[in-house]
């Protein structure tokens, strides 16, 4: 008997995806509810259960096709007996690793087993990343859906391996003799934009040509701040079960901001300005598909620990591609944190239809004046990007100088001041 796997769907406004990855092959034992293709949509990546158990039958849809809700994807074959002799279309193959000169001697193997089934499955950004690094996949322990391997798993277990350098794709300088030898140094990949990708690229290409985009910055001494949490962070964890970091302060001198200048907290709908009593803080957060921005509710009637909790749920789920289309939805402000990269300074993008967005960089140590004096003090560089049509540049330079104000003297958060 077989049993119809279908689009399910996909949430409010979203009628089709495309078709991501198959996580199970025809022949391949499934049990109930275990996830067997992946369907990426213009904001998350959705995994659809089997509706039963037995085996994986014939595949309808390819790798990379678009599929509307409700159609057919697959066939599930109940009794559990061998799928029929019937040739079902096989997903399309994921893009060839590069040359073997290119990739590293102990990664290539190890990909080549997981190639053949006997490995977990590798999405093509891992099997880039584990090409790239030189990195055995069986060796590393994955942190996605069903123990699956991550782009980031891949990238952790690289900066933790000292011993030898990442590969530098750069070609050999004119002076080495190997730059005259026909060696495969200059290969190009073509891999096509997920959903995700091509819908981020529209999205913030919208918000350069319709908003009148102006950015302002300031400089913030974190100094109170991590002396704040390096005297209270054990007793934070070990009282609430997180880790107390850096975006809960932000989030609530955000808050503070927010409430003085309503400007920076609106919308344009149209042709009017629609001003919100809430706060409800977009968070960037770096998934293996991409940059998302999961939002976290009624900030200013959370405590410290709760923001904590949600922005780390939020990070798990991004990283396990279990965030849903209700995570995302909303939001009146955005945070980005570009410091954890180790970005200095940059011009933050707009989230649509959002009017402002701050932007957080890395910290280190300047000297700056104090008291008449050179001093060093931990630094970092803050931005906030707006809508010029919306809210003016007093508006702006005044918001952006009550989130640093609020920084640098951390007690300002608890008397609202």
């Amino acid at each position: 008997m077989s049993i119809e796997v279908k689009v399910p769907t996909l949430g409010e406004s979203v009628s089709e995806a495309t078709v991501g990855q198959w996580l199970k092959k025809p022949g391949e034992a499934v049990a109930l509810d275990e996830p067997i293709v992946s369907l990426e949509t213009d904001k998350v990546a959705v995994e659809v259960p089997s509706p039963s158990a037995g085996v994986m039958g014939a595949l309808v849809a390819n790798e990379g096709d678009t599929v509307s809700v409700g159609a057919l994807l697959a066939l599930i074959e109940a009794s559990g007996s061998a799928v029929a002799a019937a040739p079902a279309p096989s997903p399309a193959p994921s893009p060839a690793p590069a040359p073997a000169a290119q990739a590293p001697a102990a990664a290539a193997p190890a990909l080549a087993e997981a190639a053949s089934g006997d490995a977990a499955v590798l999405s093509p950004a891992v099997r880039r990343a584990v090409l790239e690094y030189g990195i055995d996949p069986s060796s590393v322990k994955g942190t996605g859906k069903d123990g699956r391997l991550t782009k980031e798993d891949v990238t952790a277990a690289a900066q933790a391996k000292q011993a030898a350098p990442a590969p530098v794709a750069s070609a050999p300088v004119a002076a080495s003799p190997v730059a005259t030898a026909p060696v495969a140094g200059r290969n190009e990949e073509r891999v096509k934009m997920t959903r995700m990708r091509q819908t981020i690229a529209k999205r913030l290409k919208s918000a350069q040509e319709t908003a009148a985009m102006l950015t302002t910055f300031n400089d913030v001494d974190m100094g109170a701040v991590m002396e704040a949490r390096g005297r209270y962070k054990d007793v934070f964890e070990k009282k609430h079960g997180v880790k107390l970091g850096l975006m809960s302060f932000f989030a609530k001198a955000s808050v503070l901001a927010l409430k003085d200048i309503p400007a920076v907290n609106a919308q344009m709908q149209g042709d009017e300005i629609v001003y919100f009593d809430y706060v409800d803080i977009s968070v960037a957060v770096s998934a293996p598909n991409g940059l998302v921005v999961p939002v976290v509710r009624d900030v200013d009637k959370l405590s410290f620990a709760a923001i904590e909790k949600s922005i780390a749920d939020y990070g798990k789920k991004a990283r396990d591609g279990s965030l849903t289309m209700e995570d995302m939805k909303g939001g009146t402000f955005t945070i980005s944190n570009g410091g954890v990269f180790g970005g200095l300074m940059s011009t933050p993008i707009i989230n649509p239809p959002q009017s402002a967005v701050l932007g957080l960089h890395r910290i280190e140590d300047r000297p700056v004046v104090r008291n008449g004096e050179i001093v060093i003090r931990p630094m970092m560089y803050i931005a906030l990007s707006y809508d010029h049509r919306i809210i003016d540049g007093r508006e702006a330079v005044t918001a952006l100088k009550t989130i640093k104000e609020a920084i640098e003297d951390p007690t300002r958060l608890l008397i609202d001041l």
